[in-house]
């Protein structure tokens, strides 16, 4: 037992009472609790521009509401956060906003979302009932440190914003609680100053190699910790010199902050027993490790079983669906009920209706709309849900893609639209024009996933870089990338009737030829065998005459 982690559990536990008692209370009356929820924001907003341009003051009920305000997109809201971005005051909320949060665009590379105070108070309402119930159901969980996925600090654009753009630091969402919860780090926050990935990956198994005590693991994606289990084997022998020795030569040139938390006490004694078991004996490196915390809806579900195969002993948690925008659900006694007591939630079935939280149906499939103490009014988050049954009164739902034409292997939230914009645009740079393209994942050589462009037309050599870098302008593909959870773009120039065979195969899956169209990002795998693909096309060669 590690009794400062142990302690600073207790006091996060007794933060997270209080909520978690609302929470629990607010299930049995989901209806109650959103209505006070949009009766108060509008009433501490009425008078923003966005308010008076709405007539929040003179709404008295959700039927008004719904009649007088829109529902958005981020293309709609642009034009308001460009003003915040010049420095104006008031315009989507009443209290200032300390950050412009970078997240994936549907049509762009990038969307900023408006963060407030009384948002992180929104976040927080989600995560003290999850995590007190957590330690409910698992208490060992309070007992040790835990290893929380840390993003690196990628230094973001500013534009000339008057306001900042990102966080320096993933635990900064947690405003108060921020300093309770690093308190039960295993792996130190500062190594989010590292920037090379491999470097990255060494020191968090480092130091995670230290925490015999290791409790809670929490993670986005499950590839995130295979990938990091998958380095274990070839660092083995360096990693157990340094834990032995307490220095790291690998943190020399970074920066203090890195070098203090890194280079710590020599533990001879681990180093022996890890020698012992070896790097592939999981369960005597981590002998107390009890839940995992991750991802586990939609095409998540295919790397959670391997993460369930390689940690047989150990309770996978999948988590409910949080956004950069707003918490949808939370994990709650064996289901995802949504986070009744954050946000304002609508959701619109597949005829368009729109429904509130109380009026969902089990079995059926909507979309989620949020109006968030951020100064997102009925925001269309994209995401699409399937009601699974009831957590009390409350819905309990499950995330099943996004909207519309979407991938999202690991975390990487491709759109169709933004697709579409980024062949287009290295088309226009390189001056070709294909007869046909459809960018797919499909797994490489190794068996890692990444994106292959099928194309019929002639493309130069270096076409499947540049749609990388284009791509990358989406920062979360670009991290998946730097992460290693996907490989290189692959590239296969289909030799003739491409756009036939693309056809044919939605056809042989009873769709209308009328009501086919082409499409630039399918989440389908199984392209490669469909198309006819010339002898060398194999991934970033250049295609023979």
């Amino acid at each position: 037992m590690k009794p400062f982690a142990t302690l600073a559990n207790g006091a996060w536990l007794a933060a997270s009472l209080a909520a978690w008692w609302r929470f629990r209370r607010a299930l049995d009356r989901p209806e109650e609790t959103q209505r006070a929820i949009l009766r108060r924001q509008l009433a501490a907003n009425a008078t923003t521009t966005y308010g008076r341009a709405h007539g929040f003051g003179g709404i008295r009920s959700y039927e008004e509401f719904r009649e007088r305000v829109p529902i958005v997109d981020y293309d709609d809201l642009e034009p308001w956060i460009t003003r915040l971005m010049r420095g104006e005051k008031s315009v989507l909320t009443q209290e200032s906003v300390t950050r412009l949060v970078p997240t994936s665009g549907s049509t762009g590379g990038r969307k900023l979302i408006p963060f407030t105070a009384a948002l992180q108070r929104e976040f927080n309402a989600a995560i003290a009932p999850w995590m007190f119930d957590l330690c409910r159901e698992h208490p060992i969980v309070t007992c040790g440190p835990a290893y929380w996925s840390i993003s690196p600090a990628v230094p973001a654009a500013q534009d000339e914003s008057a306001v900042p753009i990102g966080f320096d630091d993933d635990s900064a969402y947690l405003g108060g609680l921020r300093h309770l919860v690093e308190a039960t780090f295993a792996v130190p926050s500062a190594l989010r100053l590292v920037r090379d990935i491999e470097t990255s990956r060494y020191l968090t198994l480092l130091c995670l190699l230290r925490q015999r005590e290791l409790r809670l693991v929490s993670v986005w994606h499950p590839s995130f910790l295979t990938l990091l289990l998958d380095a274990l084997p070839g660092w083995w022998d360096e990693l157990l010199r340094d834990v032995r020795n307490g220095d790291c030569p690998r943190a020399a040139t970074l920066p203090h902050e890195v070098r203090r938390v890194v280079n710590a006490p020599p533990q001879p004694r681990r180093a022996d027993a890890l020698h012992r078991g070896g790097p592939h004996d999981l369960p005597g490196v981590w002998p107390h490790l009890r839940v995992v915390s991750c991802w586990g809806d939609a095409q998540a579900a295919l790397a959670l079983a391997e993460l369930r195969r390689r940690l047989p002993r150990v309770v996978i948690q999948p988590k409910g669906l949080l956004a950069t925008e707003a918490f949808v659900s939370i994990p709650f006694r064996g289901r995802h009920p949504v986070a009744i007591t954050s946000h304002f939630y609508e959701f619109m079935d597949t005829q368009r209706v729109v429904r509130r939280a109380h009026e969902l149906r089990v079995g059926e499939t909507y979309e989620v709309i949020v109006t968030t103490a951020g100064g997102l009014w009925r925001y269309r988050l994209g995401d699409q849900v399937e009601v699974a049954g009831l957590c009390a009164a409350t819905p309990s739902v499950r995330f099943i893609g996004r909207g519309g034409r979407g991938s999202d292997l690991c975390g990487e939230k491709l759109t169709e639209s933004f697709v579409t914009q980024a062949i287009a645009g290295v088309c226009t740079a390189a001056e070709w024009t294909p007869r046909f393209a459809l960018l797919a994942p499909e797994r490489d050589a190794a068996g890692r996933w990444r994106y292959t462009l099928f194309y019929e037309g002639m493309a130069g050599p270096d076409f499947a870089a540049r749609l990388d870098e284009k791509l990358r302008e989406n920062p979360h593909y670009a991290l998946c990338r730097d992460l290693g959870q996907l490989g290189d773009p692959g590239r296969c120039e289909i030799a003739h009737a491409a756009y036939e065979t693309f056809c044919a195969a939605q056809v042989s899956e009873g769709r209308r030829l009328g009501e086919i169209k082409p499409q630039a990002l399918s989440s389908r795998n199984d392209w490669r065998s469909r198309f006819v693909e010339k002898p060398s096309a194999e991934p970033n060669a250049a295609p023979r005459s």
